[in-house]
Order: structure tokens, then C-alpha cells, then sequence
């Protein structure tokens, strides 16, 4: 990618810093693998805009998937936590058929399958190797030519008591990856055990950087803490598989998740921008926090028109196109 030359981001427009920035995520970002490539050839040069369906907690796989074509979204990210409607354990192969069939007709790009499993005790990682080998399985049965990559937290606790733990389990879930040929990708999360992205890409550095780990970027879970965007887009780029947006605020003493651009806190077609120049080409992936599907009289349909509006607006005033 010839940066000074970019329709999407004019070197006139940046600092040294930022060109400097950007050139090493780049470069760093240029030995993608894995599920990573099959997302670029997918998305082409720019990048997809996407909605998880766990902000559609009641709403069955397929009427999600319809709702979401309809809107005008371009990929959607699956919940396969167990309890949900597509939980990888519980979900037959009949309904794999029809959920694969709905996605071949809609036309919408399967980029994720959203977990929710810890490594930080014995019976935890139990659980999460077998859900990770479901979820793998759903992975190449919905999606065979480009399996969605799986996604999840790592629960809660202290990094610096537990980082050699969830390096030695995470190896664990390399292998199960590499097995599966599906990639793993972890989000750091606020107030989780891994909560900033130099957390994850120590863990990376230590598994000596398996092409099947990779992370989840989501700067709502850095607003608020002295983790500016532009630095930490530089230390996630080359690990970067899978992108949640949505928004911050601070209410009183406590920062509460918005849909994105409710709250004004994150410019999101910086967010896009600075992504796509740093080599992102996959999912800018709408998440609608349990903070608000909670709420009473939540509207599923409503909340995802919400977040198309706002995220495709912020794709526009970033220059960065879409598919189609």
C-alpha cells in the first residue's frame, strides 16, 4: 500500500509521527494468516461493516441474519455462547444448514462466532477447549471456504499473577486452532485479567506470535484511561483479526457502554481510518453491550438501524469503502 499516494488517507493530512506510525503497522501487518487472508480477499481493499448478534439476545439466528441484509450491513458476527440461540453445543446439524443456507442468500460475510470462555482455572479451561472445538466446528460447517475466526474474553483476575498461566492454556488453545485450521482471536476487556492490547501482544510474543492467535480490537474497553486511539491501533495492528465498535461514556463514577455514536466520546471514522491505513482490511463490527440489550424495552431491530446509521456515516467521512 502506497500511503503518500492514498486516495483514502492524503500524507498531506499527517504529522511525521502518524506517517511513522502507520508505515510500521503496515509493514508489521503484512505477514497476515490464516483466517486473516481469507478475510482480506473477502473485503477486497476497504473494509466490512458488521453487527454481532449479541445485540440481538431474542431474535433466532435466521430472523437476525434477514434483519441485518435487509438493513444494508455487510458481514455479522454469530453469539455461540452457550444459553444462545446458536450455541455451538446445541445447535444441530439441521439448523447449521438452514443458518448456512440464510447466510449464502443474504449475501452477508460470516466474520466471527462470538465465545465466552475463560482460561484462568483448570475447570475453566476444561470448558473452553471443548466449546473452542465446537465452535470450530460451526466455524467450517456455516462458513467452509472462510471460516469465521472465534472470539472471546479471557474472564477476570491480576495479569502479572496470572500472565504465565494464560500463556501456557492459550498454547493449549493454539494447538486446538491449528488442528481446526480456525483462528482464536482474544478482546482485551476492561476490568478483565487481559484489559489493554500490550497485555495480549505480550502473550502473543511469548506463544512466539502463532499465525492462528490474534486479537480483538475495541477501544470502548480503553476510553476513559490514558490509552489514546492512535496508540494503541500502533500496538494491536499486526495482531488485529477483528474490530467491535461501540461507544463510552462516563456517568458519575463509572464508565457505562452506548451504541456506537450515542455518545460522542470515540471518532469513529478516525477509528476507520487509522485501521485501514495500518493494513486492516476486515470487520468494523457493530456490539451492542449487554449495558444496554438489558434494559427494559429494548428494541433488537431499532438498535441495529441505530448502529447502521452511525458507523456506516463514520465510514463515509473516513474515505474508506465498503464492498459493493
Amino acid at each position: 500500500m502506497n500511503l503518500s499516494n492514498s486516495k483514502y488517507l492524503p500524507a498531506s493530512r499527517l504529522s511525521r509521527r502518524e506517517m511513522l506510525v502507520i508505515s510500521s503497522a503496515a509493514l508489521t501487518s503484512c505477514g497476515i494468516a490464516g483466517a486473516d487472508e481469507q478475510i482480506v480477499k473477502a473485503s477486497g481493499n476497504g473494509c466490512l461493516l458488521g453487527f454481532s448478534t449479541y445485540g440481538m439476545p431474542s431474535l433466532k439466528s435466521e430472523k437476525a441474519i434477514d434483519v441485518l441484509a435487509e438493513i444494508g450491513f455487510d458481514a455479522v458476527e454469530l453469539t455461540v455462547r452457550d444459553g444462545w440461540d446458536a450455541d455451538s453445543a446445541k445447535l444441530t446439524p439441521a439448523r447449521r444448514k438452514a443458518i448456512r443456507k440464510r447466510l449464502d442468500d443474504s449475501a452477508l460475510r460470516l466474520t466471527s462466532l462470538m465465545e465466552h470462555v475463560f482460561p484462568t482455572s483448570d475447570k475453566h479451561q476444561a470448558v473452553a477447549l471443548q466449546r473452542l472445538k465446537l465452535a470450530a466446528e460451526v466455524a467450517h460447517d456455516l462458513s467452509p471456504d472462510a471460516p469465521p475466526l472465534v472470539q472471546t474474553v479471557l474472564g477476570g483476575g491480576d495479569f502479572e499473577q496470572l500472565k504465565t498461566q494464560l500463556r501456557d492454556r492459550l498454547g493449549e488453545w493454539v494447538r486446538i486452532a491449528e488442528a481446526t485450521h480456525t483462528t482464536i482471536a482474544i478482546k482485551p476487556h476492561r476490568g478483565g485479567v487481559v484489559s489493554q492490547p500490550a497485555e495480549a501482544v505480550w502473550l502473543f510474543e511469548q506463544l512466539n506470535k502463532p499465525d492462528r492467535l490474534r486479537m480483538v480490537y475495541d477501544y470502548s474497553h480503553y476510553a476513559f484511561r490514558d490509552l489514546p486511539m492512535a496508540d494503541t491501533i500502533e500496538v494491536s495492528l499486526p495482531y488485529v483479526a477483528h474490530v467491535a465498535v461501540k461507544d463510552a461514556a462516563r456517568e458519575k463514577d463509572r464508565v457505562v457502554f452506548k451504541l456506537p455514536g450515542e455518545a460522542g466520546t470515540i471518532d469513529f471514522a478516525k477509528l476507520i481510518r487509522r485501521l485501514h491505513a495500518g493494513g486492516y482490511r476486515g470487520d468494523i463490527n457493530c456490539e451492542v453491550s449487554g449495558m444496554v440489550s438489558g434494559q427494559p424495552g429494548y428494541d433488537a431491530v431499532a438498535a441495529a438501524r441505530v448502529c447502521y446509521r452511525n458507523i456506516s456515516a463514520a465510514f463515509d467521512r473516513s474515505g474508506v469503502r465498503r464492498p459493493g
